[in-house]
């Protein structure tokens, strides 16, 4: 791969950063205030493109400008110095003639040094795959197999008269487990979020929470109880209205807390632009 197939690539990325920070295409990946971060990141590659291509470009003037004058004087030689031209065409005919297999040898060798592999090349398929794949955000799968990363609120904040209560799945999940649900009684809430199934059957509306990007993403789980929907499909995402129940489980795979909710009402919904919470450390 030259230094042009590397300014390519380069600017490809860097328009491809450039692309997914101004679509929504970036939550896929990022958190949504690393969205600046993602358009500067796209516009050094391509500046940093920019500049590779220039400076392959800039040596090649140079040698055409510096062919040129050199003509110019060997013509000048050539009427002055003749003579001496003449005396030492034989030595440099002799050293070229015992130098010859010494010069194909470092030629040879000089062609393998600067022989690049084809393999190389295969750097250029998660860029295609960063073009043209958008992945899906984080569901059921990953859910079922993480434990809850549900984390003690640092404080409580007073809630709006609203009713019902829109709510994240970590703000209520925070507040029925750490703070007994004081704030949540008598209040009729709204939860969304997707829905997973453990391996007893028991339903989960969860929501991904992250710090910083999708990596490192982990789950935040509410069970359902009440009037929850007959028929249940992972990864279908539902607004859920109920109430706060003190009923609690542990998570299957690392034993943390995960509260109840006494579903009145479930609707499906369509999954939000931004399908991961970010609530949990704010």
């Amino acid at each position: 791969m030259n230094r042009q197939a590397q300014s390519a690539v380069l600017f490809l990325l860097g328009a491809s950063l450039l692309h997914a920070g101004t679509t929504d295409l970036y939550l896929r990946y990022v958190k949504q205030g690393l969205r600046p971060l993602v358009l500067v990141s796209g516009a050094v590659l391509i500046a940093a493109a920019a500049a590779t291509i220039w400076y392959e470009r800039k040596p090649a003037r140079r040698e055409r400008y510096g062919a040129g004058r050199e003509a110019g004087g060997c013509e000048a030689d050539r009427n002055t110095g003749g003579r001496e031209a003449d005396l030492n065409t034989g030595k440099r005919e002799a050293d070229q003639n015992t130098g010859k297999r010494e010069a194909d040898q470092d030629a040879g060798e000089d062609v393998h040094a600067h022989h690049e592999p084809g393999v190389s090349w295969l750097l250029v398929l998660p860029l295609f795959a960063l073009i043209l794949v958008a992945p899906p955000a984080l569901g059921s799968y990953s859910a079922t197999r993480t434990g809850t990363a549900l984390q003690e609120p640092v404080a409580y904040p007073a809630l709006p008269a609203a009713d019902p209560l829109p709510l994240s799945v970590v703000d209520y999940a925070g507040r029925a487990v750490y703070d007994h649900g004081r704030t949540l009684r008598d209040r009729r809430v709204q939860l969304t979020g997707f829905l997973a199934l453990d391996r007893d059957g028991t339903p989960y509306l969860v929501r991904m929470a992250l710090n910083c990007c999708a990596a490192d993403a982990q789950p935040v789980k509410v069970a359902l109880t009440g009037q929850v929907p007959p028929v249940l499909q992972p990864d279908t995402w539902l607004r859920i209205t109920g109430t706060y129940t003190p009923r609690r489980s542990k998570d299957p795979v690392n034993g943390g807390p995960i509260p109840f909710i006494e579903v009145t009402e479930a609707k499906p919904v369509a999954a939000p632009k931004d399908p991961y919470d970010e609530s949990w450390n704010n």
